[in-house]
């Protein structure tokens, strides 16, 4: 797969996907629509990348049973281990360094 650059091409590569998937459930346009509940039109501008509003293209992929595709987009969010670390102690003061206190010079 190519890799995508900018906003219409992942608007072309969505909709190539939609219907890829459509033919393979051997679905019409007009047939996906209807199972949707949005016209002809809006599938269509859908499929050839023209765009379509978030409402049509979430009715699109759950009348293709592929509701995975919504949930990679808005995933679970947990708990990041890194903000469960303890905080650490801020220091007091600054320490010479082992070079300086071994020549016995003095910050």
């Amino acid at each position: 797969m190519k890799e995508i650059s900018n906003p219409e091409e992942l608007a072309q590569a969505i909709g190539e996907n939609i219907r890829s998937l459509r033919l393979q459930k051997n679905l019409t346009q007009k047939g996906l629509a209807a199972r949707a509940g949005i016209s002809m039109t809006a599938l269509r501008h859908l499929e050839s990348g023209q765009g379509a509003n978030l409402g049509s293209l979430i009715r699109v992929v759950r009348a293709l049973g592929k509701q995975e595709w919504l949930q990679a987009l808005a995933p679970q969010v947990s708990i990041n281990p890194l903000h469960m670390t303890p905080t650490l102690a801020k220091r007091q003061r600054a320490r010479t360094s082992r070079k300086k206190r071994a020549h016995g010079q003095e910050g």
